[in-house]
């Protein structure tokens, strides 16, 4: 990990693959496994976003001088919020809304861009320059720039995909279940947004049919109040 590679066409091409994680062995088809059971609001190991985020500090880079994190899991099951607690216990590292190259007609379809507007430039030591969606204007908004920080947290649905996985220096996966992750977002959301949570359900239930995470990450999280306990 963290060394770039060209290919013949001027791209830059995955790091070597890690060796497989830990959890791949216990089902390949894991998005509707049973998540473990839910801790208490006292579980016993549960840490602080702070804690987690000096974890981070003692990985090795894997794009370029990036250490980049990526957070999975199903839409609803807290990775926005895990993101930006970490982010701040870190004093402000850059977090990638993968939100921001989706989109309406393209939910998933946001691989080529990624690896085009982020992993190239911090595989060189650049900062990412890309146009977030603007979902309600259906269109891409005003440019914003990443820096190559020595942390960089990825946030969204997919951020464990096979293409991303070798980029990673971590993964985590929100362990919350499908419904009770898709309920949260809909009462999120409100009732204006239900149509949308409809297709979205589809969307991303057949991804992570064919693209799962949750067997490749290295550690799956649970929401424990204010703090997280973690599972190998």
């Amino acid at each position: 990990m963290g060394r770039e590679r060209r290919g013949a066409g001027g791209g830059v091409r995955a790091p070597p693959a890690r060796a497989p994680r830990r959890l791949a062995a216990v089902n390949a088809q894991d998005e509707t496994a049973k998540p473990s059971d839910p801790p208490s609001p006292a579980a016993d190991g549960a840490v602080s976003a702070a804690v987690l985020a000096e974890r981070l500090r003692g990985l090795a880079p894997s794009c370029g001088p990036v250490r980049l994190v990526g957070i999975d899991g199903h839409a609803g099951s807290g990775k926005s919020t895990l993101a930006l607690r970490v982010a701040e216990a870190l004093g402000g590292v850059p977090v990638l809304r993968l939100d921001d190259f989706a989109s309406h007609e393209h939910p998933f379809g946001w691989t080529g861009r990624f690896a085009a507007q982020v992993l190239e430039p911090f595989a060189h030591g650049e900062s990412a320059v890309f146009r977030p969606y603007d979902w309600h204007a259906r269109r891409p908004g005003r440019t914003r720039t990443a820096a190559p920080a020595p942390v960089v947290l990825v946030e969204g649905v997919g951020a464990g995909r096979r293409a991303l996985r070798p980029w990673l220096s971590l993964l985590w996966w929100m362990d919350l279940a499908r419904e009770a992750a898709w309920e949260r977002g809909r009462e999120r959301d409100g009732p204006d947004l239900a149509d949308f949570w409809d297709g979205w359900e589809r969307a991303e239930a057949a991804h992570f049919r064919a693209d799962p995470s949750r067997p490749f990450a290295d550690a799956l999280v649970q929401e424990c109040g204010e703090g997280y306990v973690l599972r190998k």
